[in-house]
């Protein structure tokens, strides 16, 4: 049995609605066509932005090997980075997961989408998004959230386009004319409600501008949502639409059944259930309490168990196929596809242990385990579905097989460099960090020897994610010329099939056909939720939310998880304006401020974070990469002056340093009334700011200690009259750094050097 366009019989559910509805005899069939014209929409904006954000990924590579190519303010490594994993993410994968989600929806529910008008909302309104992001974080409006750097008002857009895309979907689950519910669907579903959950709940912030806001979650607190948000939205961004995506293309271009029904089964629920839990493994050896990251720890372990068998299911899907395999550009594709699916989920669990990750966290192992499934899963899924639906979407046949061959291996190689290359470099970081002299000292001191050891395997990954460019590009030209090769006017099929009946009952035990899923298993409470698509969407929200509210509760109700330190103090207007200014640049990015407790970071950097340092930030800055040097304990190492000199040429300091100049922080006036609004919000979120500082004296408190420390830096033999530049607000948030928690005597710095 094959799984046929659009057969109800080929997925299982058509004999069991059979068994149970009227005769075709005696029903009036209902007439209707699929609406193709908006998969063709997400397809084409699938490739567009595809390209355009691994381009900017390809120019973040290499400004880290030709710092000359930080074209600061707005085309620098800070601001472009979050851009690059914007784009491929929600523009490339998002637009991916909706081609797909589309095309395959309403053939597996035998309808036309709920609505043609909300589905080119959804379009459009996405796209604007996708131009929103590439406009403003460039310009450094950012929440500084990994994965969530959108400032409020597109997150408020993003929640309205995505409720718009669920009322479709599910108004279209509801009107459909095939009873039970495809696999496919149940991933949509999960992935749908989950991903409105986590926008809603991580972003909840109180506005400080119309392109500025401060989350209402602080230190511990903040990084703990950020990271159920964070590992989650790969979890259900990029991993369960695609899975959805799998489970549908994979057969149809095999023309064989998914493997195993029961397997599809047990792999969604404990694949729903158990990622939610993982997101505080990112936090091993940080101010999160022990007992969060090393729940964690244990449900990451535990998600190698699902992966593997959706992994498995695939794959075997494609039993007997294999030299279809051979001879399909498609397929090959996919099975390269579903083996990155594999070992990312193999790693990740690996990762997630305490001692693995105590080499990795900060290193570029991160990055190559990210790559190798955003660039293998992702992508390979993604370039074999829209080859699989090139001729059927713009009925011509492909353009050149042959060019889709060459985009295979040209991007297989591409990923194997890049890979190999970055794998390498976050090895080769984490040993050198944490290695010892036979004296008892630090093996490599300065942070710069690190750097430059790796930076031919930078230039390596560049070459790799070159090759995986030029891909596109075949790709890119495969497409326009299918198209251009398409018929004036499309043909328009109109499709017949009856109603759905009205009242469901299930076909008695032992008369329940096999499924196109493989072998008959007994599962008929699942066939019954199969059946009830509101039901069966009650209980995947249940699923996410018992999981999720068991480490959120705790982790805000119990007071004791963030024990207070009496010295630490909010930030002074001045110094919360530099916080602003640190944020605008993306230095959080390549800087990290968290020491953890191992004898290499503190003999570096300075004494172990605690949690009560971390109380007024609003957001968390404690970075997932170190590119430069944690600064957490920053505060008074360094006179002012060489702030100044640091910023404006980082190698007349360092001479082999890839930090961006900023010299423009010298020549640009500080913005000293939005401090009063900056102030004002956080006052709102419970920082103890003060009435003198609530009735609107931040301004004037903040000309003074910028007075105070341009005075300074003018003694220190530097540049004059710098009291009115952004310059001297971000020294004051440096030279702040870790003062409160280590000079618990002393009071914090207004101003100059402490």
């Amino acid at each position: 049995m094959t799984l046929s366009e659009g057969a109800a019989d080929a997925r299982g559910g058509g004999a069991a609605r059979a068994a149970s509805a009227p005769p075709a005899s005696s029903v009036a069939l209902e007439s209707f066509s699929y609406d193709d014209d908006i998969v063709r929409k997400f397809m084409v904006a699938t490739f567009v932005w595809g390209l355009v954000g691994m381009l900017v990924g390809l120019i973040v590579a290499l400004q880290l090997v030709l710092p000359s190519l930080d074209f600061a303010p707005w085309f620098s490594f800070g601001r472009l980075r979050p851009l690059h994993t914007n784009a491929v993410i929600f523009a490339f994968a998002g637009n991916a997961f909706f081609t797909g989600a589309y095309y395959s929806t309403q053939r597996l529910c035998k309808t036309r989408m709920f609505s043609d008008r909300m589905s080119r909302f959804h379009f459009w309104g996405w796209q604007a998004i996708i131009v929103a992001a590439a406009i403003t974080l460039p310009m450094g409006f950012t929440q500084a959230k990994e994965y969530a750097e959108l400032e409020w008002p597109i997150d408020i857009a993003i929640a309205i386009v995505w409720v718009v895309f669920a009322v479709n979907f599910f108004g279209t689950l509801k009107r459909r004319r095939e009873r039970h519910l495809y696999v496919a669907i149940w991933f949509y579903i999960a992935s749908i409600v989950t991903v409105a959950i986590l926008h809603i709940f991580n972003n909840l912030s109180v506005p400080a501008g119309w392109f500025k806001s401060y989350p209402i979650y602080a230190g511990v607190q903040d990084a703990f949502m950020q990271w159920w948000y964070g590992h989650n939205a790969v979890a259900f961004f990029l991993t369960t639409p695609f899975l959805g995506l799998m489970y549908y293309f994979m057969p149809k271009a095999a023309e064989r059944p998914v493997y195993s029904y029961k397997l599809s089964i047990l792999h969604f629920w404990s694949l729903v259930f158990i990622y939610i839990w993982a997101g505080p493994h990112h936090l091993h050896y940080t101010a999160l309490p022990e007992w969060a990251s090393t729940l964690g720890m244990v449900f990451s372990v535990m998600l190698w168990m699902p992966s593997w068998g959706g992994m498995i299911n695939g794959l075997l899907t494609l039993r007997g196929a294999w030299n279809k395999v051979v001879e399909d550009p498609v397929l090959k594709f996919f099975v390269v596809a579903v083996t990155a699916y594999g070992m990312s989920t193999f790693e990740g669990p690996m990762l997630s242990v305490k001692t693995v990750n105590a080499l990795a966290h900060y290193s570029d192992w991160i990055i190559a385990h990210v790559h190798t499934g955003t660039l293998g899963w992702n992508g390979f899924m993604t370039f074999g579905m829209i080859y699989w639906l090139l001729p059927r979407l713009f009925q011509t046949k492909l353009y050149s097989k042959k060019l889709a061959e060459w985009h295979f291996w040209i991007g297989s190689f591409g990923i194997l460099l890049y890979v190999v290359a970055v794998y390498s470099a976050g090895v080769t970081e984490g040993l050198m960090w944490r290695a010892f002299d036979s004296t008892g000292r630090l093996a490599y001191p300065d942070w710069i020897e690190t750097v430059v050891k790796v930076i031919p395997m930078w230039w390596m990954r560049a070459v790799g994610g070159t090759l995986y460019i030029i891909g596109m590009f075949m790709f890119g030209w495969n497409i326009l010329m299918t198209w251009r090769h398409r018929p004036a006017v499309y043909d328009v099929p109109v499709i017949q099939a009856p109603p759905l009946p009205k009242q469901y009952v299930e076909a008695p035990h032992g008369t329940r056909p096999a499924t196109a899923f493989g072998r008959f298993v007994d599962l008929g409470w699942h066939r019954v939720w199969e059946g009830r698509w509101l039901l069966f969407t009650v209980m995947t929200i249940v699923a996410v939310a018992v999981a999720s509210l068991f480490e959120i509760i705790p982790t805000f109700l119990i007071r004791e998880n963030v024990p207070t330190i009496s010295s630490v103090k909010p930030y002074t207007p001045l110094e919360l304006a530099g916080r602003d200014l640190y944020i605008r640049e993306g230095c959080f990015n390549c800087h990290s401020q968290m020491i953890r407790p191992f004898r290499w970071e503190t003999e570096r950097f300075g004494e172990y974070s605690k949690p009560g340092e971390f109380v007024y930030d609003h957001p968390f800055l404690w970075g997932s990469r170190r590119i430069g040097p944690d600064l957490a304990r920053e505060g008074g190492k360094y006179p002012d002056l060489w702030h100044v000199r640091h910023m404006q040429d980082p190698r007349s300091i360092t001479p082999k340093s890839i930090m961006p100049a900023y010299p423009f922080l010298l020549t640009n006036d500080l913005d000293f009334a939005s401090i009063q609004h900056k102030v004002d919000a956080m006052a709102m979120l419970g920082v103890p700011y003060g009435q003198a500082v609530v009735a609107g004296n931040a301004p004037k408190m903040a000309m003074t200690q910028a007075a105070a420390i341009a005075d300074t830096i003018a003694q220190q033999g530097g540049p004059r009259n710098l009291q009115h530049k952004e310059i001297v607000a971000l020294i004051a948030y440096l030279q702040r750094l870790g003062w409160d928690a280590t000079h618990v005597s002393a009071p914090a710095p207004v101003g100059g050097t402490p």
